[in-house]
């Protein structure tokens, strides 16, 4: 019983952001029915999607929506949904019949969500790219790097899912928010070279401040500062510190026996270079799990660097229950917490149809209306 229980929304396939926009919104309880496009070996689509776990929580019916009943019968779709979710480029939901003059006019209620990289309008409306492409024009991606390196794309985490799938969740709930009220829908339009942008915000300040180089690895958050970096350890794995106030500094320097030792300022940045050999010497005799355990129960802000398999088993994260388990794949729990109506994951991922016959008739479908559905090509398989 998440806080979005009784929403329906409407998710045509998609890949990247969509689908974690979506899952977004099943973890909190909504009831997302996905469109898919038909099975079609010529397409290249998987037959099966049990690894897929960002399409948790759904059900799912199969629609060609270039077909002669598709457009007709997304439409009856969408008139019992609360809001839709769709991810092509700009203008061909308009030229397949459903966009959202369309959509709108038949439920003037709906919440139409659009997630394009690029925008709706603008020059480069139209092209073709992808999260590494939107994160580089919106100044993330120049920062992320060590000094004298490449920009270092950090996975598609800035683009397709903080600036992209997130920014949609958040906007599509203010939308329905905002619909309780006035009675009206509207269109909201994630882009994510916008939503890398908005994620960037602070350091559009300190750059204003003169607090912030252009200068890749040269800023305090951007491995410039040797107290602000990740370091290798005896075993060729590597912690995490992350000392940026002054006590914490201190506690830094307790723990790794430095306390009584001669060290540059670390504000002076002409000292960083000898900090840092300091700190990799140092760091360099002992093993990352025996930093660990010289720093428990510590504020020096330092933390063992993870991979995906340990963090899940990290001793926090159990606790918490940080993590689920469904379909013997172990995924991240759905986040944030409500302490009254707290999300879940409701099913694995869906198989092209499956779950789409019983999702129609739980939104007020009949059955001669399902049966109308059907023979407009709506494919269910239950």
């Amino acid at each position: 019983m998440g806080p979005l229980t009784g929403v329906r929304v409407l998710e045509f396939e998609a890949i990247g952001p969509g689908p974690f926009c979506g899952m977004l919104l099943a973890d909190m309880g909504a009831d997302v029915l996905l469109v898919d496009r038909p099975q079609d070996p010529q397409l290249g689509l998987q037959p099966d999607r049990w690894f897929d776990v960002m399409l948790r929580g759904r059900r799912s019916l199969t629609l060609d929506l270039k077909s002669a009943g598709g457009a007709t019968a997304a439409i009856a779709l969408a008139t019992r949904a609360d809001a839709i979710i769709e991810g092509f480029r700009p203008g061909v939901m308009e030229r397949l019949g459903l966009g959202p003059d369309v959509l709108l006019a038949g439920n003037p209620k709906l919440v139409y969500g659009r997630m394009t990289g690029w925008g709706q309008e603008g020059p480069l409306a139209a092209r073709a790219g992808h999260d590494i492409d939107y994160i580089a024009l919106s100044g993330a991606l120049h920062a992320i790097g060590r000094a004298g390196g490449a920009p270092v794309p950090p996975l598609n985490l800035v683009g397709d899912f903080g600036g992209g799938g997130m920014l949609l969740g958040f906007g599509i709930a203010c939308a329905l928010f905002e619909a309780q009220r006035s009675g009206r829908g509207q269109v909201v339009d994630a882009a994510m070279v916008e939503g890398a942008s908005l994620l960037s915000t602070m350091f559009w300040g300190l750059q204003a401040a003169a607090r912030w180089s252009d200068v890749r690895g040269d800023n305090v958050l951007d491995s410039g500062a040797p107290w602000y970096d990740s370091y290798r350890t005896r075993d060729d794995r590597h912690v995490a510190i992350g000392a940026i106030e002054p006590k914490f500094y201190a506690e830094l320097l307790e723990r790794l026996g430095l306390a009584d030792e001669a060290l540059p300022d670390p504000q002076d940045r002409a000292g960083w270079p000898t900090l840092r050999a300091r700190f990799a010497q140092v760091l360099a005799t002992k093993t990352r799990d025996e930093w660990s355990r010289s720093f428990a129960g510590s504020d020096a802000c330092v933390a063992p660097v993870l991979n995906f398999t340990e963090a899940a088993a990290h001793p926090h994260a159990i606790a918490r229950g940080s993590h689920v388990t469904l379909g013997n794949i172990t995924q991240p729990a759905p986040a944030p917490r409500f302490s009254r109506t707290p999300g879940a994951v409701r099913g694995t991922p869906p198989e092209r149809g499956e779950g789409g016959r019983a999702a129609l008739a739980d939104w007020g479908f009949t059955a001669d209306e399902i049966e109308r559905l059907r023979a407009l090509g709506a494919g269910t398989r239950s």
